[in-house]
């Protein structure tokens, strides 16, 4: 009598392709893509320095930055609903060359980082610098991280390493991401796309994700550093900031409790 534990199970009847006809297939995602200016939709634009701002501290800096224009946005068509979710672009005024912001105000899924990664940095838009501001995830941290310790560090091209060796950089005062420490997501696919693509790119990355401190050190980098030959002002305002804030820190308690 046949062992029935022991002995090779006999092959399947279906084949790999069938098998899959009866799981649900993944819905597919629209395609994002850049809906800009009537002006500056027919040329290619190459700004001296892209800034993309992904955490909630850096999108509101930048929002409260003036004076800019505003030159378009990034479109993020949603399947499931209907409609679409756009991120704003502009220009940066105060300064002889041109300076775009990118305000990613929606969550971007794995599957499309690398889409608006190229969108970003593309034929369309060329620039010779590239800064993303983004928070730390502590999934993603090898260490301990305090939830009231204001933490930032830096990640780099080596094409912007070379520069820093130099002395030339954009963030000088900025310690390096510590080894063992991981970045996912558009911050991932947007620096890989500089390395790629030859760009001197750099990753800011702060801990907590929300607080006034964190607002004031994104400010002074930007003053002494990024910014320091552009004259323009951030508004103070921070009233809404901190109501978002204050829901986002009583989840994250829920959360743990």
């Amino acid at each position: 009598m046949d062992d029935v534990i022991t002995d090779i199970p006999p092959p399947s009847r279906f084949l790999l392709e069938d098998l899959n006809n009866f799981s649900p297939r993944d819905p597919v995602l629209p395609t994002p893509f850049l809906d800009l200016s009537t002006a500056d939709a027919k040329q290619t634009l190459s700004p001296s320095l892209l800034i993309i701002a992904m955490s909630s501290s850096c999108i509101h800096t930048l929002q409260h930055l003036s004076p800019k224009t505003p030159l378009g946005t990034l479109v993020l068509p949603d399947a499931l609903s209907g409609e679409n979710k756009s991120c704003d672009i502009y220009a940066l005024d105060g300064s002889d060359k041109l300076i775009m912001l990118v305000l990613v105000q929606f969550p971007i899924s794995p599957e499309r980082t690398h889409a608006v990664a190229k969108l970003l940095i593309s034929d369309k838009i060329i620039p010779q610098k590239v800064l993303i501001l983004d928070s730390i995830q502590s999934r993603n941290f090898r260490g301990k991280l305090l939830h009231d310790e204001l933490t930032t560090f830096k990640l780099e091209t080596s094409f912007e390493r070379k520069n820093a060796d130099a002395g030339d950089c954009l963030l000088k005062r900025v310690n390096y991401f510590p080894s063992g420490s991981v970045v996912d997501g558009l911050a991932a696919a947007l620096l890989t796309r500089c390395e790629l693509k030859k760009i001197k790119g750099s990753l800011f990355l702060s801990w907590p994700e929300f607080g006034i401190p964190v607002i004031y050190i994104i400010k002074s980098i930007l003053e002494k550093d990024v910014l320091n030959d552009v004259e323009f002002t951030i508004d103070g305002d921070h009233e809404e900031y901190l109501k978002l804030s204050r829901r986002k820190q009583s989840r994250c308690s829920d959360l743990y409790a």
